[in-house]
């Protein structure tokens, strides 16, 4: 199967199992509720849900059927509640007092169709509603266990609590203070500020890989993976992420509006230093092209996996880093 027609299929599934979590639009509450479900019906490519698919079955040839059948809701709650976080940090960041951004992903953002206040309860309750979501998948899996509907034997079963646990420790870590939100932080502290090196890397490595991170080694986690197979993944989706906002960095200044489906030059206009204006865009290119190289080769040290999966990861890094829009 050609790559794009498998990437376009996979898409369609996701948005599918994403859909089939988001809340439903009821209750007194159901104001906040619409703009959450507008927030992550917006789209993209869901290359984060993707990444953690992907991740999962890289090691799906060394689970058993019960195994796998257990995990693989499981898998995609935390595909979805990923997906919400992502989308509850793009609300966020949309607002007046953040970039003042008024479209996201050729409509409008959130805050602007429904109200400065709406816009912040939505990215607060795609906050929460991530965690509340993989607890509660993961405690139906569990009844049916207990019930007799399904069957996995005791040791799995423990094995999959634990990797429970450890996935909602990395999610929680790579969204928090110590992963994207504390990269959000500096990047809106400083803005107008002139960035070091050391800062400038911090901000990429945590506002956009730290996600990236949380993807494939959540996905690995609830599959079983090594610690080994972990570190290295959790170098890969760095260089990933930071490769990534070299390459945003380098659309802000390169695209159109039609094209990128937001505004352009909106780093200028908030006065925001970026890899490219420190670096220029040829260097910012060059740099772009070595991580995303070291991040595919990285993949290919990975033994044991599923080659089809770690395929359509190389292939995905490589469309994902140099897209245009």
């Amino acid at each position: 199967m050609e790559f794009s027609h498998e990437f376009e299929l996979t898409v369609k599934n996701i948005n599918e199992i994403i859909e089939s979590y988001l809340p439903e639009r009821e209750g007194l509450q159901k104001l906040v509720i619409d703009a959450m479900d507008y927030s992550v019906e917006a789209g993209g490519k869901r290359i984060r849900p993707m990444l953690m698919l992907k991740s999962f079955e890289l090691y799906k040839d060394k689970m058993s059927s019960e195994k796998y059948e257990f995990m693989l809701p499981v898998v995609h709650s935390f595909m979805t509640a990923l997906e919400m976080i992502h989308t509850f940090s793009l609300c966020h960041d949309d607002l007046p007092c953040m970039d003042n951004d008024k479209y996201r992903r050729g409509r409008e953002s959130t805050w602007f169709k429904y109200g400065e206040d709406m816009g912040t309860l939505a990215g607060d309750g795609l906050m929460l509603y991530a965690f509340e979501l993989v607890s509660r998948v993961f405690d139906i899996q569990l009844k049916k266990v207990k019930s007799g509907e399904a069957y996995v034997p005791a040791e799995t079963l423990a094995e999959a609590s634990e990797a429970f646990v450890k996935a909602v420790n990395i999610l929680s870590g790579k969204s928090g203070i110590y992963g994207m939100l504390g990269g959000q932080t500096v990047d809106v502290e400083m803005t107008g500020k002139s960035l070091s090196d050391e800062q400038l890397m911090f901000i990429y490595r945590l506002k956009t890989g730290a996600l990236l991170q949380c993807a494939l080694m959540t996905g690995a986690v609830l599959a079983g993976a090594s610690e080994a197979d972990l570190e290295k993944l959790s170098g890969i989706g760095e260089k990933i992420g930071v490769a990534f906002q070299i390459q945003d960095d380098i659309l802000d200044e390169t695209s159109t509006v039609e094209e990128l489906g937001k505004p352009i030059h909106s780093d200028e206009e908030n006065q925001k230093t970026t890899y490219v204006s420190i670096y220029g865009l040829e260097k910012a290119g060059a740099e772009v092209k070595k991580l995303s190289h070291e991040a595919i080769d990285s993949f290919t040290e990975l033994e044991g996996v599923n080659e089809d999966a770690r395929d359509f990861i190389i292939s995905l890094t490589g469309i994902l880093i140099h897209r245009k829009k």
